[in-house]
């Protein structure tokens, strides 16, 4: 096991000036850190050996009591908070929540943020070189389950001499981590914080990814997974994944109120068009996602992500009963859902706190009204980070962490 800083395999240099807000954590460079003994899979496969990338914010004390694991979701990383060491513009996908002051408080918790194995951000995944063939393990690498990804992140703790995490946290499959470090490894977390997430996805979330991953794999430049071979990228299949799911994250009432039925390049004299081209502002953008999307994201990465989130069912191994998945569990649990959520729809919070409840276990619950459908947990809404805030503050106090250091800009 080992652990190197990612400066040299930056891509730029943070060379220009960078105002950094009170409530920041600054300017951030992460880790890769090598594991050497083999991790044993769901599957069944083996992989021989792995590196995690992690940023980490704040102290870790002297006990190693106050470390929380932020988890991440399906086209995220390990960049939680904060500026990019190699880009600036490059902005923690959480930096709202995470920092001095901010709901997680790095002045009182060291904050993990991790990059999955199968990730391509960084960790070990489909774009890395298998050592035994010297090329990339492409469609070859092996299928995981978030379970996996548990087991991956608490060896990632011993590395820290982390016993017992704070709190792990997590939005979207952020959350299902979350919720299965307290199903898997009980011992090991205090408290766990689900948001925006479900115990299992439903059939028409399963059919959604299904879409997505033909898409990709029909693009005639995807090679069967073999597509760095050809020096190629099936940008259209990923960008065509990325619409049908950035369709599923915003709320119809976000969608008609950004873009309505606007169109974007209207007919001289007003007549319509009748075309296939770019017309409607919504065709625009959807285009201008899943472009974007295509120029970073692995498409192996994609497909074995999807169907990470498509394995997940703690319940399964239990008949389908999840309050007897959930039997085991000591963390005390924060579960938020938002109304507009039709993705991971507040129904399958509840599933989660009843399961709870049933088990006497204790769960604080908070059903945000708001607008903005799934990407909610990802935006900046007082009632939602008051929430996370407090239960933090609890947190804090329970364990003579002091008093959150009020700074100007974020929610006091």
């Amino acid at each position: 096991m080992g652990t190197k800083s990612l400066d040299a395999l930056a891509t730029a240099t943070l060379s220009v000036n960078v105002t950094i807000d009170e409530g920041s954590v600054g300017v951030v460079t992460p880790e890769l850190i090598t594991f050497d003994e083999p991790l044993h899979l769901s599957s069944g496969q083996v992989l021989p050996r792995y590196e995690l990338c992690v940023e980490s914010y704040g102290t870790l004390n002297d006990d190693r009591s106050n470390a929380v694991l932020v988890c991440h979701a399906l086209n995220a990383s390990h960049h939680v908070a904060g500026i990019d060491a190699s880009n600036p513009k490059n902005i923690g996908w959480w930096d709202n929540m995470v920092g001095p002051g901010k709901p997680l408080d790095t002045d009182r918790f060291f904050v993990i943020g991790i990059n999955n194995i199968g990730s391509c951000f960084g960790s070990t995944g489909p774009a890395s070189i298998n050592s035994e063939t010297g090329k990339p393990w492409g469609a070859d690498f092996p299928m995981l389950t978030v379970e996996d990804w548990v087991n991956a992140q608490a060896r990632l703790a011993d590395y820290f001499g982390i016993a017992k995490f704070a709190a792990v946290m997590g939005g979207s499959l952020g959350g299902m981590q979350a919720l299965s470090w307290a199903i898997t490894l009980p011992d090991r977390v205090e408290n766990c914080v689900v948001i925006a997430s479900t115990p299992k996805l439903s059939a028409q979330n399963i059919a959604f990814n299904e879409v997505a991953r033909r898409a990709i794999i029909t693009d005639p430049e995807f090679h069967e997974g073999d597509y760095y071979a050809f020096n190629t990228v099936p940008r259209s299949g990923l960008g065509v994944a990325r619409m049908v799911g950035h369709i599923t994250y915003l709320s119809d009432e976000v969608m008609a109120e950004k873009f309505g039925r606007i169109q974007r390049d209207p007919a001289l004299g007003g007549d319509y068009r009748y075309g296939y081209d770019v017309e409607f502002e919504v065709e625009s953008y959807l285009r201008y996602q899943g472009e974007k999307f295509s120029t970073y994201f692995d498409a192996n990465t994609y497909l074995l992500i999807t169907r990470t989130l498509d394995y997940f069912d703690p319940s399964r191994a239990h008949g389908g009963d999840l309050a007897k998945a959930l039997e085991h569990v000591k963390a005390k649990f924060l579960v938020v859902s938002f109304t507009t959520d039709w993705r991971f729809s507040p129904e399958r919070s509840r599933e989660i706190v009843k399961a709870l409840l049933k088990n006497r276990r204790a769960v604080t619950y908070a059903e945000v009204d708001a607008p903005h459908g799934h990407d909610a947990f990802l935006l900046d809404d007082k009632r939602y980070h008051g929430v996370v805030q407090g239960y933090y503050d609890q947190i804090a106090l329970s364990m003579g962490l002091g008093a959150r250091r009020r700074i100007t800009g974020v929610l006091a």
